[in-house]
């Protein structure tokens, strides 16, 4: 990203290493059991966290409504803080409530931190840390896109971690060098098989445990 473009903002990161960054911050929000990435958001001006959590949900939540889900609980940490009221229908969880939460709750709360190495591998594997899209509309299409691009990888992963590798490899020869009609009949096929398999991996739907970052 051009450090002299409008939309980018100066921000603190509050480590030794790297204080400060030039970008626009962007919301990421994950299953809390599996890590399938179903939000990534971009937004402009460096606001606080708390009040990017709402934008945040929606745009999960219209991600979601083909399977009927939406979050019901969101495990964040504490600059998520004092938003309750901007978000009804939503538990949200952070380690400032921890005297009064269930064991189930300090589970997840202890679960949020693996969202971090995910973070990681978006900027680093899936090119996150740098937007060649100009605007505030190109950020909003990156973010989206390397969100997808991790979640394609988690189910190539996961493909072979299964032994289905055979199956995945047939389909999509068979999309790629037949005709037209041909094509477009096996991608459907193939896109309904990769669903099916994300599907059975997440436990036929996403959790509704949702962690942010």
């Amino acid at each position: 990203m051009n450090s002299g473009a409008p939309e980018v903002e100066c921000i603190g990161k509050g480590k030794a290493r790297k204080p400060y960054e030039f970008g626009v911050k962007v919301s990421l929000a994950v299953t809390h059991k599996q890590g399938l990435m179903v939000g990534a958001r971009s937004f402009t001006g460096n606001p606080f966290d708390g009040h990017t959590l709402a934008a945040q949900l929606e745009q999960t939540s219209n991600l979601l409504q083909d399977l009927n889900r939406t979050p019901k609980q969101v495990v964040v940490d504490l600059g998520y803080r004092g938003v309750d009221a901007d978000n009804p229908g939503v538990e949200i969880i952070h380690r400032g409530r921890y005297k009064t939460m269930t064991d189930q709750q300090k589970r997840w709360l202890k679960r949020r931190q693996a969202i971090e190495p995910m973070i990681g591998h978006v900027k680093s594997d899936n090119r996150m840390d740098r937007c060649w899209l100009q605007g505030t509309l190109g950020d909003a299409l990156h973010a989206l896109s390397c969100a997808a691009g991790y979640n394609i990888r988690w189910l190539l992963r996961a493909i072979v971690r299964l032994g289905l590798k055979v199956v995945f490899l047939r389909l999509f020869l068979s999309a790629m060098t037949g005709t037209n009609k041909v094509k477009s009949t096996y991608a459907q096929r193939m896109t309904a098989w990769m669903r099916s398999v994300a599907a059975r991996l997440t436990g036929s739907t996403p959790a509704s445990a949702i962690a942010f970052g």
